[in-house]
């Protein structure tokens, strides 16, 4: 579908049904920019969502929302003046227009926050031309029937059971989402997107000789629920029961620095919090980021190439525009070890005096867009995994994370593993469990002594937490040998 095809439809959705077009938008934004306003936008969404959920082998719960709103910014300098509503109308536009007067009345950096009626903006339906087919715009939710979404986690379910006798409970999530976005902006440009997005998740316990563990995996993406087959369904199973009964036999692990392989796809989580925040524009320009006023400078080791692309077909992360109705684009943050760049978004970019980067991106129309990652990756070095791991005398190989923290300011991180091997003499020998790796995210880029050939993405499960607001991420990398990272163990 074009991107004028959907403008056209975020127009039926989010326009039409409340008497709005572009001349009244005009109006809007000729009261707004009668003040000292360097730029503002009005952002428009809808959104529907759903969830369901199955625990001992029947489907607990389920929910299903509606919303909608409009969320009015204007910016002048550092100052920003912010007002919001679930009320699409010209009133309420109009109302938003006299809140954001505030900001030409106040001194200092802050935010004015609003309650009630919010929003402004102007229009020319300057669409972005040329749209490259991210994603189709599909309903998730309407892409199959209710009945059918039980059925899926109950095949689910049957798939974990049958794989061990010792599986003993299952838990899985099925979640979708259907938005539509339009971004209206007082340089006349106006853009829309409409963006599905699905995600299945798979939690399963198995328990021997009085032993339990557990064991997870799932996936999604920017389509709809019919993604899901049998065999997808088959190798989330596998994934969850492999984890499980891995850590049934795993021993504690050990503490102490160590070489530290880490495998491909979702470990690039690491890069993600103790790389990938550092580097974007907000931190940066206020000088709070271990990467701050570094561009030129050697950051990593050769061979490491960081990108943040938000134009990978049906990704998680992947969006058509971003949040301020800029083309999402792949930045190369870090090439061959160089700092490069940093994530922009308008503001950021405006105030150190570079281009966007269409990294701007904001929960819901209730809050402030920010400079986020989308996709964010290492890319491919030279090396085959089996030599990286042929290479080491001792050490750790992380296959798979859960959580973990970073400090943006000092870079330094804690992440914990949730399924990891010994390295004996360049063999994978035994499992481990309750090993953390601790470290500092410029550091660690810096002892990267290798990096394999086998890039791949994580399955389309990943969210980011920033100031409070959640978005929708994706992460990756080839397998990648660290020397002398921390291992903290249980041992």
């Amino acid at each position: 579908m074009q991107k004028d095809s959907i403008f056209a439809l975020a127009q039926q959705s989010l326009l039409i049904p409340f008497a709005l077009d572009e001349r009244k938008l005009e109006q809007v934004f000729g009261k707004m920019l009668a003040h000292q306003v360097d730029y503002a936008d009005l952002y428009f969404q809808y959104g529907r969502a759903e969830s369901w959920s199955l625990e001992e082998g029947i489907v607990k719960s389920g929910s299903f929302s509606i919303d909608q709103g409009v969320g009015v910014r204007a910016v002048s300098g550092e100052k920003t003046a912010f007002a919001y509503s679930d009320d699409i109308s010209l009133a309420a536009l109009e109302s938003a227009a006299l809140a954001t007067r505030a900001i030409a009345r106040q001194g200092g950096t802050q935010t004015v926050p609003m309650l009630g009626h919010q929003s402004a903006q102007r229009s020319k339906s300057v669409v972005q031309d040329k749209a490259t087919q991210l994603y189709l715009p599909h309903d998730p939710i309407a892409s199959i029937s209710a009945s059918e979404k039980v059925e899926l986690l109950e095949r689910l379910e049957r798939c974990a059971r049958a794989l061990d006798p010792r599986v003993t409970q299952v838990m899985a999530g099925l979640a979708g989402e259907y938005e539509v976005v339009m971004v209206a902006r007082s340089d006349g440009v106006m853009n829309a997107d409409i963006r599905p997005l699905v995600r299945l998740s798979l939690q399963v316990i198995v328990e021997s000789n009085g032993k339990r563990e557990q064991g997870s995996a799932g996936g999604g993406g920017r389509f709809d629920y019919h993604y899901f087959s049998d065999e997808v369904l088959q190798k989330y199973a596998a994934e969850a029961v492999h984890q499980a009964v891995i850590n049934l036999d795993a021993r504690p692990a050990p503490a102490g620095n160590m070489t530290v392989i880490l495998g491909s796809g979702w470990p690039g989580i690491l890069l993600h919090e103790a790389v990938g925040h550092g580097l974007e524009g907000d931190f940066n320009r206020k000088g709070s980021s271990t990467f701050s006023g570094r561009i030129g400078e050697r950051v990593a080791s050769k061979g490491v190439t960081v990108v943040d692309d938000g134009t990978i077909a049906d990704r998680r992360g992947s969006l058509l525009m971003d949040d301020e109705g800029n083309p999402t684009q792949r930045t190369v943050l870090i090439e061959d070890g160089i700092l490069k760049g940093y994530l922009q978004d308008t503001m950021n970019a405006r105030l150190m005096n570079v281009a966007v980067t269409g990294n701007a991106r904001r929960e819901s129309y209730a809050h402030l867009p920010m400079p986020r990652m989308t996709n964010t990756m290492m890319l491919n070095g030279a090396h085959d995994p089996g030599e990286i791991i042929a290479s080491v005398k001792h050490g750790l190989y992380a296959a798979n994370f859960g959580g973990g923290q970073v400090d943006i300011t000092s870079g330094k991180f804690v992440f914990s593993t949730t399924e990891a091997y010994m390295i004996e003499d360049g063999k994978i020998t035994y499992p481990v469990k309750g090993a953390t790796l601790i470290g500092n995210g410029p550091e660690a880029m810096n002892r990267v002594s290798m990096v394999g050939n086998d890039m791949a993405l994580d399955p389309g499960v990943g969210s980011c937490g920033k100031e409070g607001q959640h978005v929708p991420v994706g992460v990756g990398q080839p397998t990648v040998r660290i020397d002398g990272l921390t291992v903290g163990g249980t041992a």
